[in-house]
């Protein structure tokens, strides 16, 4: 059996971590509707005997013009909260994900973090008259006169969810992978609205904290920009004006592209911003014939990645739940229907609602390998490629990867830290979602060392040691 060597070293820590979240944009407009669906997700993906994810991320939809209907996925045509210029807010529109905001929030308890973000402005603020984008994709959307009506539009919808349903929000974010050209008019995907890098972002950034700061709201931090990838977002924080730089409480990026990943969380570090990597998922797959642990195991390495390169505060997938089973569809579209769970997907679990269900999948189970041991307030440390580690005055918890078709030995090295207890809590999820392990309590697998322990690694497994650390007198 082959054997590896990990170091945990105290000295390679990293930021105090705010904890695991989801984009509530597009499934919580999807099963809102249901309470009973709504209520099933809370508690598998937010209570924390569960999942625990403690970051919701509620998208302010722009809402398109009334006589458009291009956008076919049944999740992703989110409403706008006014349906023309002179009409009055409309604060039922919204209500699947209002409804699933609530829930969650409510599930998260004390530890629950909010954000709200925008995709677009509403049509009617639009260049195009669309909230898919521009006709150019490379052009900016919103019109030259309605930089300060969007960004009121942030304010109001912000300031209600904060005074009537009487959620503590903590950041705005005004944009969404904003210097692209993946968002043109009249497209089947979704509202978007592209930015240039430099004066537009700059002067929405201005106007948005203008405008908290107008209705009260003066505590919600602006977030910006949420780049789709590391070096996208790299080169928008060097653009900015200094006038935006001065109101921007943390920079957001996506890393869908990992390019320039280092050089960001390096930035953030010098500079001494706050960093959130608030969006990613993939398709992707890991392992040696691992099955439904494919797409899982892609999955742990790219939280790892992410986490290794940015160091940053909280680490938030796009969303939960991607694919949808209905004979009926929605809104007279088709749903996608069940997942192949032997290849890469999207999402960690599938809303039945034929059945009022949700279908969890072993990418659930791995997320829960990081989410219910890596809790808000806790200290990552860098370890590699293929782990993870936190700590905080009681515990450390160490995430390992093994993608081999075969087991391994693992040695763990703990520099800087005491263990309390020789009684090491190791936990798994490997196999299939039928058969296979969940969260698997493994007893006593760890053999004490003089500077660590060592362990068997199960081939295609995540495997969480949680040690007890020694309590200074």
């Amino acid at each position: 059996m082959d054997s590896i060597k990990m170091t945990v070293d105290i000295k390679l820590s990293g930021r105090k971590f705010d904890g695991w979240g989801t984009s509530l944009c597009w499934w919580a407009n999807r099963v809102g509707y249901s309470d009973k669906l709504t209520r099933q997700i809370a508690d598998l993906f937010f209570s924390k005997d569960k999942l625990g994810l403690n970051i919701m991320r509620y998208n302010i939809g722009g809402g398109d013009a009334p006589d458009h209907h291009h956008i076919t996925r049944t999740d992703s045509a989110v409403p706008g909260w006014k349906s023309s210029e002179s009409a009055a807010y409309d604060v039922t529109a919204d209500r699947n994900q209002l409804n699933a905001l609530a829930r969650a929030y409510k599930a998260a308890g004390e530890d629950a973090i909010v954000e709200v973000f925008s995709n677009s402005p509403p049509y009617y603020m639009t260049v195009s008259g669309c909230s898919s984008g521009n006709a150019d994709p490379a052009k900016d959307n919103l019109r030259e006169d309605a930089y300060e009506d969007f960004a009121k539009y942030l304010a109001d919808v912000t300031k209600y969810i904060v005074e009537q349903m009487n959620i503590k929000v903590t950041s705005l974010s005004p944009m969404n992978e904003p210097s692209t050209d993946f968002w043109w008019a009249n497209n089947w995907k979704q509202e978007g609205c592209h930015f240039d890098l430099g004066n537009s972002q700059s002067r929405i950034i201005t106007e948005t904290a203008n405008a908290l700061k107008a209705a009260g709201l003066s505590d919600i931090i602006i977030a910006a920009s949420d780049e789709t990838g590391c070096e996208y977002q790299y080169n928008a924080y060097m653009a900015y004006s200094d006038t935006a730089k001065a109101v921007i409480g943390r920079i957001n990026t996506h890393s869908y592209d990992e390019n320039g990943a280092e050089k960001l969380g390096e930035l953030s570090r010098q500079v001494g911003f706050e960093l959130w990597m608030s969006e990613t998922d993939g398709g992707g797959t890991a392992g040696e014939n691992a099955g439904e642990m494919a797409a899982p195991l892609w999955f742990a390495k790219k939280i790892i990645r992410d986490i290794n390169a940015l160091s940053p505060s909280a680490w938030i997938m796009w969303q939960i739940i991607d694919s949808h089973i209905s004979k009926e569809g929605y809104n007279g579209n088709k749903d996608r229907g069940a997942l192949d769970l032997n290849s890469g997907y999207w999402g960690l679990a599938v809303a039945d609602h034929d059945n009022k269900t949700v279908l969890l999948t072993q990418k659930y189970y791995v997320m829960g390998q990081f989410s219910r041991y890596i809790r808000p307030k806790m200290t990552i440390v860098h370890i590699g490629e293929n782990a993870l580690a936190a700590y905080d005055e009681k515990y450390l918890c160490i995430v390992v990867v093994n993608d081999r078709a075969e087991d391994i030995m693992c040695d763990f090295e703990l520099a800087g830290f005491s263990l309390g207890s020789e009684n090491i809590h190791a936990v798994r999820t490997s196999g299939d979602i039928e058969t296979g392990e969940h969260w698997a309590e493994l007893g006593d697998i760890c053999i004490m060392q003089k500077s660590g322990f060592s362990a068997k690694l199960k081939a295609n497994s995540v495997t969480t040691f949680i040690a007890e650390l020694k309590q200074s007198s």
